[in-house]
This record gives C-alpha cells, structure tokens and sequence, in this order.
C-alpha cells in the first residue's frame, strides 16, 4: 500500500471520494479551471501525479491530463469503456478517477478525468 509512513487526515467529503471510490460532482472542483504551472499530488499521501503541462481542457466537468507522472498512477482493470479504467495514486491506492483511451482529444489520444478533491495543486515550475 502506502511507501509513506503518515498520511494526511481527510475529512468526510474526502473520504468519500479517496476512500470510498466516489465522484464528486461535474464543475465543481477547485482544479477544473486551473491554469496555473505546477505539479498536482494525491491529497491522501503528498506523491506527485501530474504536471500541469498535461493538465487540457476537456470540458467534462473535472480536470483532464493527457499523461501522468512516471510510475504515479495504478490502473484497475479494465471493465466498462462508459466509465473508463479506474486510476488510483500507486503510493497509497487512493482512488483518483478514470482513464479514458480513443476520445481523440490530444494527440496521446487519453484522458484522465480526475476528481479535484483527490489531488492537492503545488504551483511553480512543471516538469515540462
């Protein structure tokens, strides 16, 4: 599980959706907006997930990444193209929300569409 030996207390909402797998709802994340440079980190556990320099404008209501972090992020198996893979931070298993492939978005042609609340944004310099 975690390579971390504390986690960051969650209150209730953030429970709901880290722990118990839930979605928060469409537009109202504080990250699908964002512009900002930066780096992006599970909220549970600190390790880094996305640079900014991934983060595209899907208009699907939650923030969208094109690619992640080398090595951040466990895919579950794939079950439902309507709801795409499941994607949680590789360091804790927090669940993130979904990857979906084939949409034709960017030219990596994927989509991570994650909950805000999973994540915590770090502003400065990407990785870029």
């Amino acid at each position: 599980m975690s390579k971390n030996k504390y986690m960051n207390k969650l209150n209730e909402e953030e429970k709901r959706i880290i722990l118990d797998k839930g979605t928060e709802a469409r537009f109202t994340g504080e990250y699908v907006n964002n512009k900002a440079n930066g780096v992006y980190v599970c909220r549970q556990c600190d390790a880094p997930l996305y640079d900014s320099h991934s983060k595209f404008e899907s208009t699907c209501g939650w923030p969208s990444f094109d690619d992640e972090i080398l090595g951040a992020i466990k895919r579950a198996r794939y079950i439902d193209p309507m709801f795409g893979q499941e994607v949680s931070c590789a360091n804790c298993g927090g669940h993130l929300g979904h990857v979906f492939v084939g949409e034709g978005l960017t030219e990596k042609n994927i989509r991570h569409c994650v909950n805000s609340i999973s994540m915590q944004f770090i502003p400065g310099k990407s990785n870029e």
